[in-house]
């Protein structure tokens, strides 16, 4: 066990996460391994037990662990460590602090918030999720959590917090979640933007937002899934009869990071912007969707443009233009953009998107 947990904060923070001194000792301290007893299934869907011999290294590496399926469709998991780490820090937990956790998923995330000193309140709409994540905490031996059967939308029990995380993907902000906030209080949420859901720190009084990172979740149920007036399209399976309309415009791909930068402006800037897969191809693409939802136009991460149906023309034009306006713009990065939210429906959606020049 030692050798699987020597290099995982190694692993966290590979990819430039920074972690607090407070932070790297959570992550050290609190046993992963107890918060998935009866295995789970990797990103590829294999199933891996505790007895098999890549339980532990799995469990201590970078990667999310799926808990639950719905056949084929992941319902519940652990998240990947870098991005619960990358939450928790823009959460800003202190000792002493109340929090609600929206997603109880297996428990491991509120235990890590406990272990820094908070009182947590984590609620998960499925009752054996939450069973689950109970026990855990319970063999864990970790104090200071709560754990609620309740809907995320309402936020479950009574009750006023100085944080708010939410660990699902999300339309909006539920308005019950700003009435449980203390003052100074804030919310970090995953929300729906172009396929995908980049983390957002909210703000009350107006309610604001400024993007954090990059993120792909599970995506709630009910009122927190409502569409709104700024909905993006849902993301295509598949996308077929794909040519290439524009040629590769840089000599070398975007890397990830810059890709998903640009993945963001065009969907505060085009409302049928979302994600697309390619036959024959591992990753998901940025797209721009004509109203069939089954044909548009694909940039690829060297700047290429593949187009299909009958206004693949109109839409290799905009998504140039697209492209164009994001590297006028000196390649703005995700975390340049604040947003604001206004109620549409049962959420508060993201109405309005602005860059502002980072410190």
């Amino acid at each position: 066990m030692e050798d699987a947990r020597r290099h995982y904060l190694d692993q966290i923070r590979y990819d430039g996460v920074a972690l607090s001194p407070a932070l790297a000792a959570a992550f050290a301290a609190v046993p992963r391994e107890v918060f998935v007893p009866d295995g789970f299934h990797r990103r590829d869907g294999r199933l891996v037990l505790p007895a098999d011999p890549e339980f532990l290294p799995t469990v201590y590496s970078n990667d999310v662990l799926v808990t639950k399926m719905n056949g084929d469709v992941p319902i519940s998991s652990s998240s990947q460590p870098s991005l619960m780490a990358v939450m928790i820090e823009a959460l800003d937990v202190r000792p002493g602090h109340r929090v609600l956790e929206i997603g109880a998923g297996t428990g491991y995330n509120a235990a890590l918030m406990a272990t820094l000193g908070a009182e947590v309140t984590t609620v998960d709409v499925q009752e054996d999720v939450a069973d689950r994540a109970r026990a855990a905490l319970a063999r864990a031996g970790i104090d200071g959590v709560r754990v609620e059967h309740a809907d995320g939308y309402t936020g479950g029990v009574d009750g006023r917090y100085d944080r708010i995380i939410v660990t699902v993907g999300v339309a909006g902000v539920s308005p019950h979640w700003l009435d449980r906030l203390e003052p100074g209080g804030l919310i970090v949420a995953p929300v729906e933007h172009a396929g995908t859901h980049p983390v957002l720190v909210v703000r009350p009084d107006p309610v604001t937002a400024s993007v954090v990172c990059p993120a792909g979740f599970m995506t709630a149920a009910g009122p927190l899934a409502s569409r709104h007036q700024h909905s993006h399209p849902p993301p295509a399976p598949a996308l077929g009869g794909l040519a290439e309309t524009a040629p590769a415009r840089w000599g070398t791909a975007l890397e990830a990071y810059a890709y998903r930068d640009l993945w963001y402006a065009a969907g505060a800037w085009h409302n049928r912007a979302t994600h697309a897969s390619i036959p024959g191809r591992e990753q998901s693409f940025l797209a721009l969707l004509d109203d069939s939802g089954a044909a548009g136009a694909v940039v690829l991460p060297d700047g290429a443009i593949l187009a299909s149906g009958g206004s693949a023309e109109r839409y290799t034009a905009v998504a140039t233009a697209l492209v164009d306006r994001w590297w006028s713009l000196g390649r703005p990065p995700i975390r340049a953009w604040r947003v604001g939210l206004a109620l549409d429906g049962p959420i508060l959606a993201p109405r309005t998107w602005a860059l502002t020049k980072l410190r």
